[in-house]
């Protein structure tokens, strides 16, 4: 378990880390597979190392990614009204509005729904991957781990399927709506990714990157 750090100053900064919760100073310890450390002011957990962790974060990795495929490029909804039938996906929404005043909002959802979260699972699949198989970290592995890290806040799937609900809502008195398939593969996409970032130790990583990086 982590524990505050002591007072004196003859202490390993190496040996440091802060909660990334309350920014209690605590001192690093080696936290055995199946045990949690959290921090003993806030209670956040900081380590919690698991059997096979990586090789479920690429499993959930690579499934984010097929789901995202069939997102972007399947009927998402269909509208009936005054007996027209619309079917669209989220790349003819991209391409309907990706000229004129409505190209800078439309550039950006699509970065924030699709660019960025594919840019996680790639990168998270090209840190993990090798480690997985018992090998030595890829080239820059840490960079882009740190990569991935940093654009966790900005990929916000989950953010829009909540406007999606919230406008399906909006629109269902004023025409038929009909979910399509791509509207569930992207619920099951945020499931997924929720899943992952839930499951996947940080500080456990970085040591795992560490260690082998020496070994």
């Amino acid at each position: 378990m982590s524990a505050p750090a002591p007072s004196h100053r003859d202490i390993d900064p190496d040996r440091m880390i802060a909660c990334p919760a309350c920014d209690a100073l605590l001192v690093d310890r080696d936290v055995a597979m199946g045990d949690t450390a959290s921090c003993p002011r806030c209670g956040t957990v900081i380590e919690a190392p698991r059997p096979l962790a990586m090789t479920r974060i690429i499993m959930l990795a690579l499934a984010a990614l097929i789901l995202m495929i069939a997102a972007v490029f399947f009927p998402f909804l269909e509208l009936g009204a005054a007996g027209m039938v619309r079917r669209s996906s989220l790349l003819d929404t991209v391409m309907a509005f990706a000229t004129g005043l409505t190209a800078p909002l439309t550039i950006a959802m699509a970065a924030l729904i699709v660019i960025l979260p594919v840019t996680r699972f790639l990168t998270l699949l090209y840190v993990l991957g090798p480690m997985a198989f018992g090998w030595r970290p890829a080239r820059h592995a840490a960079g882009a781990f740190r990569l991935a890290e940093a654009l966790r806040p900005w990929a916000m799937a989950e953010v829009f399927i909540v406007g999606v609900a919230v406008a399906l809502v909006k629109v269902a008195g004023l025409a038929h709506v009909s979910l399509g398939p791509a509207f569930w593969a992207f619920v099951a996409l945020v499931i997924v990714t929720v899943l992952k970032d839930n499951f996947m130790s940080r500080v456990t990583v970085w040591k795992t990157l560490d260690a082998r990086r020496t070994s």
